[in-house]
């Protein structure tokens, strides 16, 4: 996507208020609380009351350090983690990749408009088919209509939605002695169930499909300032851009991480503690909230749910088209008008109708989430593997390949996931 030349004089990146530096990493976080995710925390913290709060604090550095390492790639390069793998890695494996990217993608966007469907139900009555269509539609438009400047402009305000689940805890009493305590020295298990839901928990916050969209927005945002230029080009602007890549990522992932922390807070307080376990969906969560939690928290979390929605399934879109232009070698840019990037719309638009489609389909959402989640745990490692080496590879970083304690970090993540994924195969055998 980078067509800049590197003997244009490089730019001064501005640096502006912190508030403006806030893009990538921001939306990367806020959408991996997406339905899907919600309906995850609300079963952990409903099953297993407050000891799977740990996770959270383990999970957040992880994520931090992968997607630093994402945004970094595209950064530096000028290009997408598949246009990268497929100028430097064996092609089959790109292939097997995307296709189980836009698969796990799929399913998800069908997974969250359903969600949203029956979240508007919950709140106003009527059809949840007939909103899901509207939703898958409306997100759709979005993105093909709205211009890359004015439409990450209203993906940062939507980020605000994840507030609802803060505002939750105002509504319900939390014992916060044992949150601290449970938090710290959780009682753990090895029944397949608690491990079944830790491996939930950590697949559903770090997605293969978050590191394919902050390294292309990084792209994006590369191309849409016209003074700036890939950092391989252009190495001075490489100070500025990584403290604003960190600190973006920083809050982003905080923001990610502290929701999916209250979400569990408050199932467990509520949920866990009345003998609700047996939670599946978040509308089910939502509808379980009303007669313990009062009207305010139901219309909190259920409004959570349709605009988190509304965040994560363009994200999930955009990044299976990100992956797939990138394969094809295709332009590939929400700056562009649609006309212009026929083949990267198409795929946008085949992905979220699919998505909707699916919702009329007698399948099982449950099923369809946990292989969902199983595909994403299975790409998740050898996509973090290739982003590694890539990281660390002077033909792509130049003198930018990643420093020993972020190379520390990314392995550790890696590592963490390829371990995530053996208890998740142990987990379903077992069950």
């Amino acid at each position: 996507m980078n067509n800049k030349t590197p003997f244009e004089k490089p730019a001064v990146v501005s640096h502006g208020s912190w508030v403006k530096k806030l893009g990538p990493g921001l939306i990367t976080g806020a959408a991996d609380d997406d339905p899907s995710g919600i309906a995850t925390y609300s079963q952990a913290g409903a099953q297993f009351g407050l000891n799977t709060l740990w996770t959270l604090f383990l999970t957040f550095p992880l994520m931090v350090g992968i997607q630093i390492i994402s945004a970094r790639i595209g950064r530096v390069s000028g290009h997408g983690l598949a246009t990268n793998i497929r100028r430097h890695y064996p092609r089959p494996l790109l292939f097997g990749i995307v296709a189980l990217l836009m698969f796990a993608n799929t399913i998800n966007i069908a997974a969250d408009i359903a969600a949203m469907g029956a979240a508007l139900k919950l709140l106003i009555g009527g059809s949840p088919h007939f909103y899901a269509v509207g939703f898958g539609i409306v997100s759709l438009l979005l993105q093909v209509f709205i211009p890359y400047k004015r439409y990450v402009r209203v993906l940062k305000w939507l980020t605000l939605v994840l507030l609802a689940y803060v505002g939750i805890v105002f509504a319900v009493h939390i014992p916060w002695g044992q949150v601290v305590e449970h938090t710290a020295w959780p009682q753990l298990s090895w029944k397949p169930a608690y491990i079944t839901i830790v491996v939930a928990i950590f697949g559903t916050t770090i997605s293969p499909y978050l590191f394919f969209w902050q390294a292309s927005q990084e792209v994006e945002e590369l191309e849409a300032d016209p003074q700036a230029q890939s950092l391989i080009d252009a190495p001075n602007q490489a100070k500025a851009n990584f403290t604003r890549i960190n600190t973006d990522t920083l809050i982003g992932m905080g923001i990610s991480n502290i929701v999916a922390f209250f979400i569990m807070l408050t199932t467990a307080v509520t949920l866990n503690l009345h003998g609700l376990t047996d939670i599946q969906t978040s509308e089910q969560a939502a509808s379980a909230l009303r007669p313990i939690a009062g009207e305010f928290a139901f219309w909190l979390f259920s409004a959570g749910i349709i605009g988190t929605g509304l965040l994560a399934v363009p994200v999930l879109a955009g990044s299976a088209a990100y992956a797939v232009a990138g394969t094809f070698h295709w332009r590939n840019s929400l700056s562009a008008k649609p006309l212009a990037d026929k083949a990267f719309y198409s795929i946008i638009a085949a992905s979220t109708l699919l998505g909707v489609l699916i919702c009329f389909a007698p399948i099982d959402p449950i099923k369809a989430l946990l292989w969902s989640a199983v595909v994403n745990g299975v790409i998740a490692v050898p996509i973090m593997f290739i982003m590694m080496l890539m990281a660390s590879h002077p033909k792509i970083m130049g003198s930018f390949v990643i420093a020993p304690g972020l190379k520390v970090l990314g392995w550790s993540c890696t590592a963490a996931m390829a371990v995530v994924v053996i208890g998740m195969f142990w987990g379903l055998f077992a069950a």
